[in-house]
């Protein structure tokens, strides 16, 4: 049985207050006085705006959505048991077992926030990113801007219209990276058979895109491996990039980490980038970003 005194609030603040400005990648300046993460850090590292983090902690706000207490046990780098805990506080059921999982273990997000240099996206087992360093923002553009649905790769490579890859700015790497996408949600289907986002998402597919569905009717495999992509980016044009992605043992998610040469023109247009948009040499971003909607 739950703590009768224990609320979403009192536990957000708790979780909040634990964590240091280093576990998410800032850093601490002189003269901070929270020990932990601020409720303006929390809300932009949720996307969130702070007035519904208010809210929350102050339970004025008493019936966060799922999307939203998944965003915050990500940005407070809960434990799956205490992610449970949260969205029963929340009077949600938590994930059940075979759906995709959004949790990002917190060793992996430490680590993400040490690589704020560098352009990195964490996605799901179905291809949709969950979190990402500035660096990424800067040079993919920022996904805070776009739908949970744009933010699926899998959706961006093989669907037309607005969704497709409009919206992302990588040059596609043809069948390859095809095969290796279809192979892992043909992959992500038998491991997560009762998540209906992911039935919904390879039925749109197939329905929308013929090269998804022969792919899909061949059981295309495929895996992914180190490749040369390039970025078109607004304002330094085309940016060569080696990808690589990276797996954690016992744990779904996926790395995408895009590093250019030292000293070419690449990392030129990158250390530009950085510059202009205001990061940091090790790629955190000084202020706030926001405002962000409330949900």
């Amino acid at each position: 049985m739950e703590d009768v005194d224990e609320t979403l609030g009192t536990a957000l603040r708790r979780w909040r207050d634990r964590l240091s400005p280093a576990d998410v990648g800032r850093i601490a300046r002189a003269g901070r006085r929270a020990a932990g993460l601020r409720r303006e850090e929390l809300a932009e590292l949720a996307g969130l705006s702070v007035d519904y983090v208010v809210r929350l902690e102050q339970g004025r706000a008493t019936h966060p959505s799922a999307q939203v207490v998944a965003s915050l046990a990500r940005a407070l780098q809960l434990e799956p048991a205490e992610r449970d805990h949260a969205y029963r506080l929340a009077g949600l059921l938590p994930p059940r077992d075979g759906t995709i999982s959004t949790h990002v273990p917190a060793g992996v997000q430490r680590m993400v926030a040490r690589l704020g240099e560098f352009p990195v996206g964490v996605f799901s087992a179905d291809w949709t990113l969950l979190s990402w360093t500035p660096a990424w923002a800067v040079l993919i553009g920022d996904p805070a801007a776009r739908s949970p649905a744009e933010r699926n790769l899998v959706r961006a490579v093989f669907a037309t219209g607005p969704r497709g890859l409009a919206s992302w700015p990588v040059l596609n790497d043809g069948d390859g990276l095809n095969r290796a996408l279809v192979a892992d949600l043909r992959t992500a289907l038998v491991d997560h058979p009762a998540d209906r986002g992911l039935t919904d998402l390879i039925a749109e597919l197939r329905v929308g895109s013929a090269e998804f569905a022969r792919l899909w009717d061949e059981g295309a495999v495929g895996r992914h491996v180190s490749a040369r992509k390039v970025i078109v980016h607004p304002q330094v044009g085309e940016v060569t990039c080696d990808c690589d992605v990276l797996t954690v043992p016992g744990c779904e998610v996926r790395l995408v980490l895009y590093t250019v040469a030292a000293g070419s023109a690449d990392a030129e247009k990158l250390e530009f980038l950085r510059v202009t948009n205001g990061l940091s040499a090790d790629g955190s971003a000084p202020s706030l970003r926001g405002p962000f909607p409330t949900p």
